[in-house]
């Protein structure tokens, strides 16, 4: 079976658009840093108690249990810009693995493309437990 030169590039156009097309997500990475060694077993924290702030908090004692650093990236042009309340998010999921009740001294990258994305934002801080 052979095909014409317009059946061909219809084809060809076909397949490309469905490479295009295929790869609509976005995806993150995170990373935990400086760690404290624990003895007793990580609670399970609700993203929805793990509090955010962009100083520190001094009204009540904790343990800091790590610095946390993530990435939120957008993997396609067409996608909407990666924001501050995904980075929230993706910081609240890595402090509640930790049992972490807080991230303090949470801070923001600025959006930029990259060599494996067409935009990312970086999120660090610092996950706290708080001392019963």
């Amino acid at each position: 079976m052979s095909l014409k030169p317009t059946q061909l590039s219809r084809y060809l156009i076909a397949v490309a658009s469905s490479v295009l097309v295929s790869g609509c997500a976005t995806w993150s990475s995170g990373e935990v840093t400086n760690v404290r060694p624990t003895s007793h077993e990580v609670k399970q924290v609700l993203l929805e108690r793990v509090l955010l702030t962009d100083g520190d908090i001094s009204d009540r004692p904790y343990t800091v249990l790590g610095d946390i650093s993530v990435t939120v990236n957008k993997t396609t042009l067409f996608h909407a810009d990666p924001t501050k309340e995904m980075v929230n998010k993706k910081l609240k999921e890595e402090a509640a693995k930790l049992g972490a009740d807080a991230v303090t001294h949470v801070r923001y990258g600025t959006v930029g493309i990259s060599m494996m994305s067409w935009g990312r934002l970086d999120g660090k801080g610092r996950a706290v437990q708080f001392k019963r």
